[in-house]
C-alpha cells in the first residue's frame, strides 16, 4: 500500500468512525468529522499534509 493509498484510507475510516461514535455515543465526536474535513480543506490549498511526511519518514513508499 503506496502512501497515496493510506492517505484516503485513514481520513475515510476517521470520518465514519467519528459519525458511528457521534450517533451512539456523544455528538462531541462529530468534531472529530469537521477536523478531518478541515484538514483536508488546508492540504487542498497548501498542498501540505503532516499524515504524508509521517508516512514517508516511515519508509511507506509514495506510490
Amino acid at each position: 500500500m503506496s502512501v497515496k493509498d493510506i492517505l484516503r484510507l485513514v481520513p475515510g475510516i476517521m470520518i465514519l468512525v467519528s459519525l458511528a461514535l457521534g450517533v451512539w455515543v456523544s455528538q462531541w465526536w462529530l468534531l472529530l468529522a469537521a477536523f478531518v474535513g478541515l484538514n483536508l480543506l488546508q492540504s487542498a490549498f497548501t498542498k501540505w499534509c503532516l499524515l504524508e511526511d509521517i508516512l514517508i519518514k516511515m519508509g511507506i513508499p509514495k506510490e
